[in-house]
């Protein structure tokens, strides 16, 4: 067979992962925060790109016009970069078609400065003691107080430090311990307690005795004995551990502002008659355009250096590209998030047990897009609805069968269910994981009972015989 060489064309379609589309693949999964960091690195680093919003509130307008008449004059270039569809602003924040008419109510951020509990404590100390040895005590002794409130110093070490008497110490201690809140200062959980105790005005009392004697052992199984010993009626013992258990074993806690985290939706969902009205959170967010200085610099770049030329064209070509992409991730997110609304429905009329079985390729075959690209823009992304915040990603669950052919049940419904249940049930009899089954069953909620026990420890609640309770307390 004789071998011969020859030309042939031949016709393929691949995908070729531009720049651009890198760029758009990166942004989708960013957070809300840190798009924005984001723009303002990419702005710091483009002299093509600004925040037309931050232009405005400055009072810098510059017109265009006055590069409409150098640019008539100045010779034609030749430049494969459409710029001119990038000269005007944005056009208007899309909502959902059916009620574009309407205003969306504005998202407003509540924001409150938090007290630091060292910073009450001062403030009461300050109004407690009048002499400078003891504010000094005072100061040193709350600067040891941690998180809880409870006092991580040992007085004696104080008084060495400052140069005082162990008793100047302690009678400041006292002081301090009678601040709000109750069981501040104390140097353990026993003292904690009793100092609540004490605020109520029932120190020397049954619950202040049993703390004192059977703090480790506040357990059932010891509470007859606990009558005997105290000389006090069953009745009284169960009435004084209940008080007990509602004392705050981490009085300090309330105030502990970096444990607070504040969400701000990416989506928000407002309803408005019968519908629902859905818009994207911009606050924050700059409005980019492209700079119209460097816009008229490019225009006139005749007599650039060659260098000069391919820098600025470089920086215009990414600003356009970054425009691009910021608005093609705003469309993505705000056609899932209707997707979502339309699927869901039920759950933002009715609640969490309404909440329908969904997965990815559901909201991408509505939306018309791939899977991977609805997985990247629904990651850590939030949304505002009338029954919460909640996660994009919450609403993908898996679904139970249930009996007769009826719909499917999500996965988070049927937790819901469980907690319901198990909050209602009476704590003497708990009910065991068989008994879920069969409620969820007299439901038509088609389920094994080794997923009820799977769902019960998800939902952090104990076996039926660790909840078992032989007294009412």
């Amino acid at each position: 067979m004789a071998l011969e060489v020859k030309l042939a064309l031949k016709t393929t379609q691949k995908l070729v992962m531009t720049a651009m589309l890198q760029q758009a693949i990166k942004l989708l999964p960013l957070s809300r925060l840190e798009l924005i960091q984001k723009v303002h690195q990419e702005m710091l680093e483009n002299p093509f790109l600004e925040d037309a919003l931050a232009q405005e509130e400055n009072g810098i307008d510059v017109a265009e016009e006055e590069f409409s008449q150098e640019t008539e004059e100045a010779p034609s270039n030749d430049f494969d970069i459409d710029w001119e569809m990038y000269l005007q602003d944005s056009g208007d924040d899309p909502g959902l078609p059916m009620d574009s008419g309407k205003e969306v109510p504005s998202l407003e951020a509540t924001l409150r400065n938090e007290t630091s509990l060292t910073d009450y404590l001062m403030w009461q100390l300050s109004l407690a003691v009048h002499t400078d040895p003891e504010r000094e005590i005072g100061a040193y002794l709350i600067g040891n107080i941690d998180d809880n409130g409870y006092l991580q110093c040992d007085p004696e070490e104080v008084a060495g430090t400052v140069g005082v008497g162990p008793d100047t110490v302690e009678r400041v201690l006292e002081v301090i311990q009678a601040f709000d809140p109750a069981g501040i200062g104390a140097r353990d959980l026993q003292e904690c307690l009793l100092i609540q105790l004490d605020h109520l005005g029932m120190k020397g009392s049954l619950a202040g005795q049993i703390i004192e004697t059977y703090l480790e052992r506040l357990d059932e199984r010891y509470f007859q004995r606990m009558a005997k010993e105290l000389n006090a009626s069953l009745e009284e013992t169960i009435a004084a551990v209940k008080l007990i258990r509602e004392l705050d074993p981490k009085p300090g806690d309330r105030y502990n502002a970096d444990r607070v985290e504040y969400i701000v939706p990416d989506v928000v969902v407002v309803k408005m008659g019968d519908d629902y009205q859905i818009a994207l959170n911009d606050d924050g967010m700059p409005k980019l355009r492209i700079n119209t200085l460097y816009q008229g610099i490019l225009r006139r770049g005749d007599s650039m250096q060659g260098d000069t030329r391919e820098y600025l064209e470089d920086k215009f070509r990414s600003a356009v590209w970054l425009m691009k992409s910021i608005e093609q991730r705003r469309q993505t997110l705000l056609k899932v998030a209707i997707s979502l609304c339309r699927f869901q429905r039920d759950f933002l009329d009715r609640g969490l047990a309404y909440l329908k079985p969904l997965v990815l390729k559901d909201v991408a075959d509505d939306i018309g897009m791939h899977e991977s690209t609805v997985s990247r823009v629904t990651t850590n992304k939030y949304i505002h609805t009338p029954q919460g915040v909640f996660e994009l990603k919450f609403f993908f669950h898996s679904g139970l069968d249930s009996y007769g052919g009826g719909d499917a049940m999500s996965s988070v419904s049927v937790k819901e269910i469980i907690r319901k249940a198990v909050a209602a049930e009476d704590s003497r009899k708990p009910l065991t994981d068989q008994q879920l089954v069969d409620l969820l069953e007299e439901k038509e909620i088609k389920i094994a009972r080794r997923t009820v026990a799977k769902y019960r420890q998800e939902l952090r609640i104990s076996p039926a015989s660790r909840r078992k309770r032989l007294f009412d307390t």
